[in-house]
């Protein structure tokens, strides 16, 4: 899944004197408090930490309460969801008018009706309500579905997503992967009919103007008329 990285870091830690008793059991309740938040210097939200202390004489700080500090070499697990970045999650409600969707289990997600792409209708069946696609019959997402979709915004303070269904790789985990070539030859198909479209769109000459091009007609009439 994209957003997802892990990055090597030169931490360094302050402790209050009064856990210089046990530095170990200190320096992993601090890094447990920055677990699940957006942490601007690493440019993500931190999930989980493999951390290693690299000297053991710790620095103490000069002041009213002299912290000591303390240096420590980690690998960083981050979620950092970017716009266009395809990510995965768990249907927790829907409705007509939405999708909620968890990541990871702990960031919210929305796909609201306009970034539902046209294939999917809504229903209501049997006393559950799902979108179930036009063109697949057993392309269906309802509570409970793991959906890959679209980042199009992530708020880092509340940590909540707003998403998109629109890309035709998008949508249900499980069928996708069932129909992973029938997905490839839709984008294939997409492709060459833009590319059909951008040639088609070219003059006859590639290096005249619309008015050069114009006057070249022009022309050529003048000389039929004459003959």
């Amino acid at each position: 899944m994209e957003g997802l990285s892990v990055a090597d870091a030169d931490l360094v830690v302050y402790l209050h004197p009064s856990k210089s008793s046990n530095v170990s059991q200190a320096t992993l309740r601090e890094l447990a408090s920055w677990l699940f938040k957006f942490n601007e210097t690493f440019g993500g939200v931190l999930l989980a930490y493999d951390v290693h202390i690299l000297d053991k004489k710790a620095e103490i700080l000069s002041g009213v309460h002299p912290y000591f500090a303390l240096k420590l070499k980690a690998n960083l697990l981050l979620f950092s969801p970017k716009p266009d970045m395809i990510i995965e999650g768990k249907v927790v409600k829907l409705c007509e008018e939405s999708i909620h969707v968890i990541v990871l289990g702990f960031s919210s997600a929305i796909i609201t009706a306009e970034n539902i792409r046209g294939e999917f209708k809504y229903k209501y069946k049997d006393g559950e309500e799902l979108f179930g696609s036009k063109s697949h019959k057993r392309h269906v997402i309802k509570v409970g579905t793991m959906i890959r979709f679209l980042v199009k915004s992530f708020d880092d303070e509340i940590l909540h997503i707003t998403g998109s269904l629109m890309p035709a790789h998008t949508g249900s985990i499980r069928w996708l992967d069932r129909n992973l070539e029938e997905i490839s030859e839709i984008d294939r198909s997409a492709t060459k009919s833009r590319d059909r479209e951008s040639q088609g769109d070219k003059t006859v000459d590639e290096g005249a103007t619309p008015l050069s091009y114009n006057s070249h007609i022009k022309k050529s009439k003048r000389r039929r008329i004459t003959e």
